[in-house]
């Protein structure tokens, strides 16, 4: 029996290569797509000396432009983590007619071109859109604005949310729920300490995910933004700008200074999601 099982774990870990081989591929393809490509853009912002590089990094049109797209980008992610989560509960929750036509429609931003969103966007929000001409009369302006960049960061970021934290509801134990229930907890304590530390790691992934492609993202924001510097300028356009100006190292100082602050962010999101799982282990 003993030979059996040590048979079958032998197998199980025969079924890939070894580690070494395993690793080399791995390391060696991350060094061609990511890390090389990164450690180029880091010499080509320093290429034309540091003195350079700080000075394109502190311009005050330069940190205009990565305030809104970091600022935008926060508060659409932060909009997405509860409007997702209310969308994927929904969905798993509830049965009603068109729940399939809903649920595809979560998965649109991902399919539709860049460009074709921010047209569409646009012409919503705009002062004489569908949507747009109802806002006008209240005061509120949305196209060529930067709540206009955050609509369309909410817009490209919401499937994010929605498909992490919707497999973990549906995998989650109902009877949990009515353990609590039975217990004596109401609708909103069940809510607040049972499920959502269940889903807050899935939720705070979604978060990570929706930031980072709201901070890179370029062709569904230039159409509503209005791209005006020090206004509705997003950083990403600012790239562009500096590379049509062939300031090559610019481009990539802003590159840089973007990939630094995402990187930060990012591991502050994975260090509170190990926290959050070591704490319900505890």
């Amino acid at each position: 029996m003993r030979r059996t099982a040590l048979t079958l774990v032998r197998a199980q870990r025969d079924v890939l290569p070894g580690f070494g081989p395993a690793m080399g591929v791995t390391v060696t393809y991350l060094s061609l797509i990511v890390l090389i490509p990164l450690a180029v853009m880091f010499l080509r912002s320093v290429g034309d000396g540091f003195g350079h590089f700080l000075a394109v990094a502190t311009d005050q049109r330069t940190l205009a432009a990565l305030r809104l797209s970091f600022g935008g980008a926060l508060i659409a992610a932060l909009v997405n983590l509860v409007m997702g989560s209310i969308v994927a509960w929904v969905l798993v929750r509830y049965r009603f007619p068109g729940k399939r036509l809903l649920d595809a429609a979560v998965d649109l931003p991902f399919a539709l071109p860049t460009a074709v969103a921010g047209i569409t966007l646009t012409a919503l929000f705009a002062s004489d859109g569908w949507i747009g001409q109802l806002l006008s009369p209240l005061g509120i302006e949305v196209a060529f604005t930067p709540l206009g960049v955050i609509v369309a960061m909410v817009f490209i970021g919401l499937p994010f949310v929605v498909r992490t934290v919707e497999p973990v509801l549906a995998d989650f134990d109902r009877e949990v729920e009515e353990a609590a229930s039975t217990l004596g907890a109401s609708r909103l304590q069940t809510v607040w300490r049972v499920i959502l530390p269940s889903i807050l790691p899935a939720a705070l992934t979604g978060f990570a995910l929706a930031f980072a492609r709201a901070v890179g993202e370029y062709g569904s924001i230039i159409f509503i933004a209005g791209n005006m510097p020090y206004q509705s300028e997003i950083a990403p356009l600012l790239i562009v700008i500096r590379l049509e100006e062939f300031d090559y190292a610019g481009a990539a100082t802003i590159g840089v200074v973007m990939l630094l602050g995402s990187f930060t962010l990012l591991l502050l999101i994975n260090l509170l999601q190990a926290w959050s799982r070591s704490y319900d282990r505890g």
